[in-house]
């Protein structure tokens, strides 16, 4: 990998931050981060957020791997969460509390929370574990284990006076921008859902942990087509931060946004005064656009993208929908524009063989068998 890191530094450009034509219309009601982080909220209003700084969300250990036909043991999950905390990301999707029935991959999501909380798993960075909780149920689960283990994790009042000595816990819920999706997906409106989501936030904000919300199939419905409205998004993603939600992920669930319409999506999420920093980008590559679209998301303002290892993933109510983009390739466009990630490129190409070797299945990341093919290639010169 050493060969390729200069040609990564050498390639760099910066990408200009697009300065809004209204910044009036910034959200100025409080998240939750907000209100237990007052001072902290204050300066992220005076200061700009440094430019060059990503934030990776590693989705692999859980949307990466609900979609697999193949039943994984507990230990491969177990590892590679353990694997993926030693590569520099400092926010992992580790699991989620869902039926079995309608996810069986997921089912041994509860074991994996008490290792996390049980064992010190090494990291070079502080780690925020996710897990999603979509309903009453799922957050009754996973509160019943967090206060188990009460003094395992830290609060956010404890993250945001400097602690670092434990994990941070995070709950996630899955929002629809599509009522087809909805029911698909949820069994239920979008109206519904939201209602049902309320009690999904309070439990972590009872807890003292991050909420998470998602909103799928923003930039296309495998059953509605491409017209997703935009203006429609950007109202569900105001209800879910006004009931406390720290961040909306905005999840391209089917693969089939395009340039253009990401930017409209974000144009809508501006005018609604939702700002940058409380909003994600999350990408399949179905069409191979994953990477074209975080670049207007980067020129957007947008700092946090959603990626798996080894290009993991697919929904199993989106027909067709292939898997996230790729860390791997993530890691290297966004440091190729000039961005840092804090990300060993080298161990996450190592991961994604692994884990593809492990369930059976092809490498989907490109920058992860080239990275491992440079190796190769450096190790034979080397040797003759």
């Amino acid at each position: 990998m050493a060969s390729l890191r200069p040609m990564i530094r050498s390639a760099r450009w910066r990408v200009p931050t697009r300065v809004l034509a209204v910044p009036h219309l910034q959200r100025c009601f409080a998240t939750a981060s907000d209100v237990r982080n007052p001072t902290g909220a204050a300066q992220q209003q005076q200061q700009q957020r440094s430019d060059n700084q990503v934030r990776i969300v590693e989705v692999g250990p859980r949307d990466g791997l609900q979609n697999e036909k193949k039943s994984i043991p507990l230990a491969t999950k177990i590892e590679l969460v353990e694997r993926l905390a030693q590569t520099g990301v400092s926010f992992i999707e580790a699991g989620s509390f869902v039926s079995p029935k309608w996810v069986p991959q997921m089912d041994n999501s509860s074991e994996i929370l008490e290792h996390i909380l049980t064992s010190k798993i090494p990291s070079p960075v502080p780690i925020t574990y996710s897990f999603l909780a979509p309903n009453a149920k799922g957050v009754e689960n996973a509160t019943t284990i967090l206060q188990n283990y009460s003094g395992a994790y830290l609060t956010q009042a404890e993250t945001f006076a400097g602690a670092k000595d434990k994990p941070a816990m995070e709950l996630a819920v899955f929002a629809a921008a599509t009522e087809s999706f909805s029911q698909k997906n949820l069994n239920c409106d979008i109206a519904t859902s939201l209602e049902r989501f309320k009690d999904v936030i309070q439990g972590a904000k009872q807890l003292g942990i991050r909420a998470r919300a998602y909103i799928s199939v923003v930039l296309g419905c495998p059953f509605e087509g491409y017209d997703v409205d935009p203006h429609r998004v950007a109202e569900i993603a105001t209800s879910l931060l006004e009931m406390g939600a720290d961040e909306i992920s905005l999840g391209d669930t089917t693969g089939m946004g395009t340039a253009t319409r990401t930017q409209e999506l974000l144009r809508c999420m501006a005018a609604a005064g939702i700002r940058n920093e409380d909003i994600a980008m999350h990408f399949h590559d179905t069409y191979g656009q994953a990477l074209v679209n975080t670049a207007i998301s980067l020129e957007r303002g947008v700092r946090t993208f959603d990626s798996a290892v080894g290009g993991l993933g697919g929904c199993p109510y989106s027909p067709g929908a292939t898997g996230n983009v790729a860390t791997e390739n993530m890691v290297y466009f966004l440091e190729s524009l000039g961005m840092e990630t804090g990300i060993d490129l080298d161990a996450m190409a190592d991961i994604g063989q692994w884990i593809s070797m492990e369930l059976g299945r092809p490498n989907d990341s490109a920058v992860g068998k080239a990275v491992l093919g440079a190796r190769k290639a450096s190790a034979a010169a080397a040797s003759t």
